[in-house]
């Protein structure tokens, strides 16, 4: 039987494993499901429409699924949806799509620090930390082993590639390409994470690759579509300089967020 607190209010038509473990005053509302291992602090609010997986950890005063912010929404029933061993920290909100029948989505080993948003139909894939106090707008998608840095503010619809690093206090307007180190109000890209690529196995031969085709696509003068065409010349083509290419191919605002695609 799950262990629930005797204050907490858990709604008799959400269904928690047996292994769920709920705090003082936390409430689970109907329809909500937990999954095996899954930890509720205090005072967290699951709302109706989430679903998670296994080994969840959610702590004090976090709202998981909560409404989503948008005037369009009039209350058709929307969703979302957490994988496994994720720690969601002090004062996380995500909310749920704001699309009937779509799902937010959290994948699996995420860190969540204190105080972060998630805003409706965001997409986190893997192995994702996000540190305190930043917000992502709704139809924001963050790619696998991403690392993104305390304050930072990210609009929406915009994409961060795999593996990328995104310094604190960015502002994100534009998308962040995979394996790549970005940073600044007006974001820059500063060389690839080489840190987080040997994290990930990465081998030298592609991250020196990618260093190469970095300095091509992003420190020179050369504009994107040229520059796509040398590095395909020059450079060797790793399966990480591949997902790169085809990445910065649908940049939506051109090379460096100036639209320029000459």
């Amino acid at each position: 039987m799950a262990k629930i607190h005797s204050t907490a209010i858990i709604d008799p038509k959400a269904e928690l494993d047996s292994s769920v473990e709920v705090g003082p005053y936390s409430v689970v509302e109907a329809g909500v499901q937990l999954g095996e291992g899954t930890k509720l602090d205090s005072h967290v609010v699951i709302k109706t429409g989430t679903k998670a997986g296994k080994n969840n950890e959610f702590s004090q005063g976090a709202i998981i699924g909560g409404d989503p912010q948008d005037r369009k929404w009039q209350g058709e029933p929307t969703f979302l949806t957490i994988g496994d061993d994720n720690h969601f920290r002090e004062y996380v909100t995500i909310h749920r799509s704001n699309t009937e029948g779509n799902s937010t989505v959290v994948g699996n080993e995420c860190f969540l620090m204190a105080f972060v948003h998630l805003g409706h139909d965001v997409k986190l894939h893997n192995d994702i930390t996000i540190a305190n106090s930043c917000g992502l707008s709704g139809h924001v998608t963050v790619e696998d082993h991403v690392m993104i840095g305390g304050m930072v503010g990210v609009h929406q619809f915009v994409r961060v590639g795999r593996c990328a690093m995104v310094g604190g206090l960015s502002k994100l307007v534009k998308d962040v390409p995979p394996y790549m180190l970005v940073h600044g109000v007006d974001p820059t890209v500063h060389d690839i994470n080489a840190i987080g690529l040997r994290r990930q196995g990465i081998t030298r031969e592609s991250r020196l690759a990618l260093h190469k085709a970095c300095k091509l696509l992003f420190k020179s003068q050369i504009g994107l579509t040229a520059a796509i065409e040398i590095v395909h010349r020059e450079v060797p083509i790793t399966d990480e300089v591949q997902y790169l290419l085809n990445f910065v191919e649908r940049i939506k605002y051109g090379k460096n967020g100036r639209g320029d695609q000459k």
